[in-house]
């Protein structure tokens, strides 16, 4: 049986070396009677008050050693009631984890004439929320318009139903990956040219960031405009891409035409040209135009610009397909292909002329005072 001197020692061990109070220490301790160890933790405590509460509040906290917990809480208690007491421990925080914020629904709007869409993005994460991105994106000038917030998901429906009520473009949803991938593009763009995205949107950069890891899969973004048809791509469906003036009667795509700014020469010559007082055939007038229709498009649709109406008239088809409408955008597809095949004269492409025609159209209007050059304007 340990006896009160070996009490005594274990306990000043442990007050100058926490570590000893390991299980061969509180053994010691457990092996001596109750009315020693009572003795040895009341001494204990008395010599040393506030310096004692460590030694003793892990002796009274020992599961293993019923009589050591018990003498060393009435130790405790004996000096409580001198005002010397162990420090409250604060309250146990409740760990919620905060996941990161990930896209988790998406939607598209078809393209305008000047080659900028709406894509909304909304993410879920943080602790439960849901934010909504809306952008307004082009393919020539990269991220216009940046606005959004936190977004309760009754909101969301109201937002959704109210848009596509007003909305004169397509509305369709799409995989998260294909708006992030678009936003993406738009980024690139920035870089490109050496502009930046408007000062809004640098709260989201964060988040789409860590989006982009994201898998397209099927329906996914393609980065960058479309490749020209090579030996081993399918042969362009002529028949379908012939009907391309179709697809510009179509509403959805009204705003589609060549900038009448720069068409306006062109159409002050095409305007003299009917008003001539010469007698000519209406042959001759119709060569006339086609020379000026040919010469506009051999001017404002280079390679460049080709592959932008290409990919344009790429995504409208998807947007088509997500609508329910497989003829126009097989007629889009077909379209696409042929403009991006650049060994294909341009000039006999009815998408390309009916894009002249009616800028000259829309130029003579806005000459006429009919129209403001400003509304009609496809610039971005």
């Amino acid at each position: 049986m340990t006896d009160p001197a070996a009490c005594r020692a274990v306990l000043e061990a442990a007050l100058a070396d926490p570590a000893r109070l390991d299980a061969v220490a509180r053994q010691t301790l457990a092996a001596a009677s109750a009315p020693t160890l009572e003795s040895a933790l009341r001494d204990f405590g008395a010599a040393h008050g506030a310096a004692a509460l460590p030694v003793l509040a892990t002796l009274a906290a020992d599961e293993a050693a019923r009589d050591v917990r018990r003498a060393a809480r009435r130790a405790l208690y004996r000096l409580s009631q001198q005002g010397v007491t162990v420090p409250a421990k604060p309250p146990r925080r409740a760990v919620v984890e905060r996941r990161p914020e990930q896209p988790g629904r998406a939607w598209f709007s078809g393209i305008d004439g000047t080659g900028s869409r709406a894509v909304w993005v909304l993410f879920e994460g943080g602790f439960g929320g849901t934010a909504l991105c809306s952008l307004i994106v082009n393919d020539t000038a990269g991220i216009l318009d940046v606005a959004g917030g936190a977004i309760t998901k009754k909101r969301l429906e109201e937002e959704l139903k109210s848009l596509r009520a007003s909305q004169k473009l397509p509305w369709i949803e799409v995989p998260p990956a294909r708006a992030v991938g678009a936003v993406a593009e738009a980024l690139a763009l920035h870089g490109s040219v050496g502009t930046s995205p408007p000062a809004p949107f640098e709260r989201w950069k964060s988040v789409f960031e860590s989006a982009r890891g994201l898998p397209v899969g099927a329906g996914g973004p393609r980065h960058g405009p479309p490749v020209p048809p090579t030996a081993g791509t399918p042969r362009v469906d002529l028949t379908l891409a012939e009907r391309a003036t179709e697809l510009l009667a179509l509403p959805e795509l009204a705003s589609w035409f060549i900038d009448p700014e720069s068409v306006q020469s062109d159409s002050l010559a095409l305007l003299e040209a009917r008003e001539s007082r010469l007698v000519v055939s209406d042959q001759v007038k119709a060569e006339r135009e086609a020379a000026i229709v040919t010469r506009i498009v051999e001017r404002e649709l280079g390679p460049d610009v080709r592959r932008r109406w290409a990919r344009r008239l790429d995504e409208m088809a998807f947007v088509f397909d997500a609508t329910g409408r497989p003829e126009p955008a097989a007629i889009a597809r077909a379209t696409a292909a042929a403009l991006a095949d650049e060994s294909r004269d341009v000039t006999r492409q009815a998408f390309a002329t009916g894009l002249a025609r009616r800028a000259l159209e829309i130029a003579g209007e806005v000459a006429a005072g009919r129209l403001r050059a400003a509304d009609v304007s496809r610039k971005p």
